[in-house]
Formats: C-alpha cells, sequence, structure tokens
C-alpha cells in the first residue's frame, strides 16, 4: 500500500537561509548523489536568486498594517512525497530508483494541488532526485487576502494542519495513493523527521527518528573510500559508454549501407544497360542513339523515344524491353530476371510502378469523405438512446441536432460528425446499441468531434476541454453547466481526442487553458501525459469515477436515476 506524504515546518526570517541552502544543495548533505540534478520549477533557477528575497518581496507587494513581529513565520517549508512502493512498486527498496511515468503523474498532480491550493504564495518549489525518494520542497508564504502575513491563519492547530493535509490526499488519491495515518500525536509542522517518512509513507513519532544522530554517522564515513568508489564507478560507466559509442558507430555503418542498397533498389535499371543486353549498339557518331533489330533509340536518363515513324517514347527498363523484342508485360519481366537477377527485374518494375503511381495522383482526385446518410424518422430512438443510457439532457441532444452536429442513419445510429478546425465536415464517429466506430472514408487525423460553449460576443476560444470520447465531451460540459447553472463565461472548446497522435498542437498551444480531462484509466494516463509533452500548459482534470460520463450519472438525483432507467426499460 503506497501512501501520500505532506509535511510542513514554519520558517522565522532566521530559518530561511538555513532552509534554503539545503533544499539547493549550497551545504553538503550525505545521503545526497551529487550526479543527480534537481529541478526547480517554481522560482528562478538563478543561482544568485536567494530565497530570503522571493519571501520579502511576496510580503511586501502589500502593505502592512501592522509591524510583523521578530519571532514572526515568514514562510513554511512543505514536504511533499509518497511511499517507496508508488515510484517503484517492483523494487521499493531499491533507493534512488523510480519509474520515470509513476514520476511523471504524481509531479503533474503535485504541480496542480500547488497551483490550485496556493497559487502565487509558493515562491519556490523544487523536485529532488538525488536522494532515497523522489519529493518536493515548497516554499508558501503565509500572506492573506488582505496582505497581511499571517501563518496562523493557514496552519494554527491540528485540525487545520489535518485539512493541509486531507487537501493533498484528495487530490493523491485520483492518482491511486492512501492517505497516512490520521491522528498521529506527532508534531505536523516539524519537518525532521523527513527521511523515516519518504520510506515508510505514515506519521511516526519525532522520537522514533534521530535526525542528528544520522546526519552525524552519515558525515563520518569513510570519504576516502566513497571517493575511491565513485572513480571506480565513474571508470566503468566511461568504458561502458566507449562500448556502446562503438557498437553504435557499427550500427550507423549498417545503417547506412542498407539506406545505399534500398536507394540502389529503388532507382530503374540503367537504360543503356538495358540496350546492349537486348542487342542494340550504339551510334558512333550521335551520343545516345542506339540501333539494331530495325530500332532507332534514343536514350535520354531514364526516357527514350523512337526513331521509328509511328512510335511513341516510352519510360523505364520494361517498356525499352517490350517495344523492342515485341513482348507483353511478363515475358518482358521474365526477360530482366534472365539478364539482370531478380534484384534488376525488381528494380525495373518499382520504378515503372512509381511512374504509374506518379501519373495516376496528377490525374485522380482524392475522394471526399461521404457521410451516413440521414434518416429523420429514426431520430427519436436515438434521442431516446442518448437521454436513457448515457443521461444526457434532452434538450442539450435536441440543440446539438439543430446544429447539425447529431443526426440518426439508416440503421438508428447515433451520427456525430466530425470537423476539422476549420469546421469543414472530414468524417463521423458512430454511437450505436450494436455499433461503435469511425464512418468509412473518415479523415481521423486531420477531424474530431468538438463544438464551443461560451457567452454571446466572445469568439475567441480561452480554454479547451480534451476528453476521451464524444459523450465524455457532452458529459464534461454537463457537469461545468449543472455547476454554475449556466454556460461558460469563457469560450471553450471541447474536443473528443480518442488518440494523442492525433492533436491538433497548431491550433491548441495558442490557448491559455486546456484541460486534459481523459479517463481515470491506465490508458487516459498515458493519453494526459502524452498531449502534455505536446502542449505544456495543459492541466489535468480527472474524474471522481472512471470517466465523466458515469460522474454525471452519479450526479443526477435518485428519482432522475430511477425514471432514466424506467424509460430505458420501456424503450427496450
Amino acid at each position: 500500500m503506497a501512501y501520500a506524504i505532506a509535511r510542513l515546518k514554519k520558517l522565522k526570517q532566521k530559518d530561511i537561509g538555513s532552509s534554503a541552502s539545503h533544499t539547493s544543495r549550497e551545504r553538503e548533505t550525505p545521503n545526497a548523489d551529487l550526479s543527480v540534478e534537481n529541478i526547480r520549477f517554481i522560482g528562478s533557477s538563478d543561482p544568485e536568486s536567494r530565497l530570503e528575497d522571493l519571501v520579502m518581496a511576496k510580503i511586501n507587494e502589500a502593505p502592512q498594517h501592522r509591524k510583523i513581529r521578530t519571532d514572526g513565520v515568514y514562510c513554511v517549508e512543505m514536504l511533499l512525497s509518497a511511499s517507496p512502493s508508488y515510484f517503484r512498486p517492483s523494487c521499493p527498496n531499491k533507493a534512488g530508483y523510480y519509474e520515470q511515468n509513476k514520476l511523471d503523474i504524481w509531479l503533474e498532480a503535485t504541480q496542480q494541488w500547488l497551483s490550485e491550493e496556493y497559487g502565487s504564495r509558493i515562491v519556490r518549489a523544487e523536485l529532488h532526485l538525488d536522494e532515497a525518494t523522489p519529493h518536493i520542497h515548497a516554499y508558501f508564504v503565509p500572506v492573506d487576502d488582505r496582505g497581511q502575513l499571517r501563518c496562523n491563519h493557514f496552519f494554527n492547530g491540528r485540525q487545520k494542519i489535518q485539512a493541509f493535509q486531507d487537501s493533498y490526499y484528495e487530490t493523491m488519491r485520483l492518482i491511486g495513493l492512501e492517505r497516512g495515518l490520521k491522528g498521529s500525536r506527532a508534531k505536523h509542522e516539524d519537518i525532521k523527521d523527513f527521511y523515516r517518512i519518504v520510506e515508510t509513507g505514515r506519521n511516526l513519532e519525532v522520537s522514533e527518528l534521530n535526525l542528528e544522530q544520522i546526519k552525524a554517522k552519515a558525515a563520518d564515513r569513510d570519504r576516502a573510500a566513497r571517493q575511491l568508489q565513485q572513480m571506480e564507478a565513474t571508470a566503468r560507466e566511461l568504458a561502458q559508454a566507449n562500448e556502446l559509442l562503438q557498437q553504435r558507430l557499427a550500427q550507423l555503418e549498417k545503417e547506412k549501407e542498407k539506406y545505399r542498397q534500398q536507394t540502389q533498389q529503388l532507382r530503374d535499371l540503367a537504360l543503356e544497360d538495358v540496350a546492349w543486353e537486348l542487342g542494340l549498339d550504339e551510334e558512333p557518331s550521335q551520343s545516345n542513339r542506339w540501333v539494331g533489330h530495325g530500332h532507332i533509340i534514343d536514350i535520354n536518363g531514364d526516357k527514350f523515344q523512337s526513331a521509328s515513324p509511328g512510335v511513341e517514347k516510352g519510360n523505364g527498363a520494361i517498356d525499352l524491353v517490350i517495344q523492342v523484342n515485341n513482348y507483353n508485360l511478363r515475358q518482358g519481366l521474365a526477360w530482366l530476371n534472365d539478364r539482370f537477377g531478380l534484384q534488376g527485374a525488381e528494380r525495373a518494375a518499382i520504378a515503372a510502378v512509381k511512374k504509374q503511381t506518379a501519373d495516376i495522383l496528377q490525374t485522380e482526385p482524392a475522394p471526399k469523405f461521404v457521410p451516413p446518410v440521414e434518416d429523420k424518422s429514426k431520430w427519436l430512438g436515438v434521442h431516446d438512446y442518448l437521454i436513457h443510457l448515457w443521461g444526457l439532457p434532452s434538450n442539450f441532444v435536441h440543440g446539438f441536432h439543430q446544429s447539425g452536429l447529431i443526426y440518426a442513419d439508416k440503421q438508428q445510429n447515433a451520427v456525430f460528425v466530425m470537423r476539422d478546425l476549420n469546421h469543414q465536415v472530414k468524417g463521423a464517429y458512430l454511437e450505436g446499441s450494436k455499433l461503435k466506430g469511425l464512418a468509412i472514408g473518415s479523415d481521423r487525423s486531420k477531424s474530431w468531434f468538438h463544438f464551443q460553449l461560451g457567452e454571446r460576443g466572445t469568439t475567441k476560444v480561452e480554454k479547451a476541454v480534451l476528453c476521451s470520447s464524444t459523450i465524455d465531451a457532452f458529459s464534461y460540459a454537463m457537469l461545468e453547466y449543472s455547476k454554475t447553472g449556466s454556460i461558460p463565461k469563457q469560450r471553450t472548446l471541447y474536443i473528443a481526442l480518442v488518440d494523442p497522435k492525433t492533436t491538433p498542437v497548431e491550433r491548441l498551444e495558442h490557448i491559455p487553458q486546456i484541460k486534459t480531462s481523459f479517463n481515470s484509466d491506465e490508458f487516459g494516463e498515458a493519453t494526459a501525459l502524452a498531449v502534455k509533452k505536446l502542449l505544456p500548459q495543459a492541466r489535468r482534470s480527472r474524474p471522481k469515477t472512471l470517466s465523466w460520463n458515469q460522474d454525471l450519472l452519479l450526479s443526477q438525483s435518485p428519482q432522475q436515476q430511477q425514471q432514466r432507467k424506467s424509460e430505458a426499460d420501456l424503450s427496450l
């Protein structure tokens, strides 16, 4: 069982520099691996940037109406982490190791929690990877909404400390973490038991661990032996790196030769060589003219022209063989195989197909997508299906039907129209009791089911919500509507994005707010991470259950749920 860890320590003005020198590794940390780089993701990465200055700048943003006490709390250091069994479930005792996917999910969730709970009051935050278990040190300046420095307003007493931990747990449980033991007698504002915390994930009595003793023992280790081990490890790494480099060079040479052969194989046979094998002779008095068997052939690169009356020009080796020897295609290929071998015959065939393909593409337009034929008589059945099975509001479904984004086909499937972001129809998604999938001819990489909501008069999209399916996109929008009772003030774009490979990055990268609202399963988490790499401003938004549609159904009153079930039974 893996636990979420959230601890804090109140810092007076004189304590800030000492804490910062430890977390930024300005002083020796015996249990830290110096070869591993930590990541500062909030606050300036400039080595000259002092935490004390950041804290005072935040305090001075608003004038203090009362004098700050000399023993006042200027800053709160937060420690956020999880049990080793979360980061490395297969080997929790392997200090310093973590699964990258687990780290990415936890880091994104923690960053989002810090931003939503504390905003700009967090003046610095660092991800530490150089110790046994990944963890974050975040520095919070306790300035209230009136600009007053009041730590007690945020963290006064056991109840507020537990509320702080509960808040972090509410986010962490969405990624599979448990809460630490509640009600521990340990002083929650004390962070000195840090090293045991990151190994267990439970609240401990401070008396269980004497951190100063551990630090003293670590500092007394045989430094010479450690340096020797580091030198030996470095030598081994260099030897391994050199061996890998040699292997890579050999691999590149093989790839180079492979590409050379492939390039050669894509080229047609030299027409001069084919003419010679056909028994033609080059005319001494005129370059590139070949004669014999009653033929006069002028060769120009990969094309040839017969000087004989009534004979058209040709392209490539196969055409030349067919024309001179009066063969059909099968006979021409067999002759090339006999004279130039299988590879030569294949080269000639590939070149001929490429030429034919180029000719076709120049004259044949690409087929356009033809949407499924609408059957208005089937709409009532589709309307009831969406309402009874998926719990979508009737007026909502009717509105999108009126706009042409949903209709019924002859098989009584719901047809969700897929468009590119210029609103050109290029596909459709079919959703029915017996069928789910794309309509034939749909362009899944350049079109999506999407719609926009927002107050009248707003045209610029300020927010985008990416969901796992068409039904989830509707469900998310309905849940937002139910919270406020009105459509969003911001112009919001809702998109059903089934595969991160189809993310329209160029159209989304300029939108300031993006929610990756995919399902709370392994595929949804992987999709969210993939989109995050493409759109760094994206923030994860997880449903409480597996999907937003399940959340929508659970949000309905018992009477609504019973009515929906009864109507669904009747429709069957």
